[in-house]
């Protein structure tokens, strides 16, 4: 059949991305402990685009996204580099947005149940390897304001706390999550018993926290476990009694360059 796609474009006018966004599929991702974990990923592939071709093939993304459905660091490169052989592309980039499942016990009755966490991978593939991993979790932040003037108790709310590295090395997510739980007043549970309820909302008492402490204590922990010397912080923290949010930001120098 003719090949529409490698007809020669005469207008000369290079693409910096085509490709493919919002594929819905299944993958596999590495826990810490080496089991591989099933949930479903918003997928976007895509690769830049000689002012010679009029276009590239797009089925072909798909072909490549089915054959390669387990996910890490070294998948993803793979996967970038056969993307740019059978596409006869010079650049190749990924996206991916899954929901990622941390078993978690309760403090005293040590029930055990899930907490889900937001993953991002973004990756490209040029005359270098770029792999970025945003990992969101939520947290509880007590104001430390409201406790210091309030007879009774203080006001807390539930906050997200975003983490963004970029490196070549992998970074396992259930570090990044216990460093943002580490960072806030106190970490959330889906099952919570009495005894459970009781302990974390004394605990969060007595670890106030305004965003711009939550995320100066993720940075100190980024740097003290050298994570990462690329890196962005975003606390956000969603009121409970204000009819706002708050935030807060850090970003590395090195993430600047």
């Amino acid at each position: 059949m003719k090949d529409v796609q490698q007809q020669v474009d005469e207008r000369d006018i290079y693409l910096n991305e085509v490709g493919i966004k919002d594929l819905v599929f299944p993958i596999e991702i590495k826990n810490k402990d080496g089991k591989w974990q099933t949930t479903h990923a918003r997928i976007s592939l895509s690769v830049d685009l000689d002012p010679s071709q009029r276009g590239t093939h797009m089925s072909r993304f798909v072909d490549i996204i089915q054959e390669n459905n387990q996910i890490d660091l070294k998948h993803i490169k793979n996967m970038l580099a056969v993307i740019q052989e059978k596409l006869g592309a010079k650049k190749s980039f990924i996206e991916l947005e899954f929901e990622y499942f941390i078993k978690k016990e309760a403090p005293v009755s040590k029930k055990v149940s899930f907490i889900n966490v937001g993953v991002k991978y973004k990756a490209w593939l040029g005359e270098t390897f770029e792999f970025e991993m945003t990992v969101n979790t939520p947290a509880t932040t007590l104001c430390p304001c409201s406790k210091e003037i309030s007879e009774f108790s203080a006001h807390n709310q539930r906050a997200n706390i975003s983490i963004t590295v970029r490196s070549n090395e992998f970074i396992w997510i259930e570090d990044l999550v216990k460093i943002s739980e580490d960072s806030a007043s106190s970490p959330v549970y889906a099952l919570l018993k009495r005894p459970d309820e009781k302990y974390v909302t004394e605990y969060a008492y007595e670890n106030p926290r305004f965003v711009e402490d939550v995320c100066r204590e993720v940075k100190i922990r980024l740097d003290e476990n050298k994570i990462a010397s690329r890196y962005k912080i975003l606390v956000e923290s969603f009121e409970s009694i204000h009819n706002h949010n708050a935030f807060a930001k850090i970003i590395s120098e090195a993430m600047l360059k």
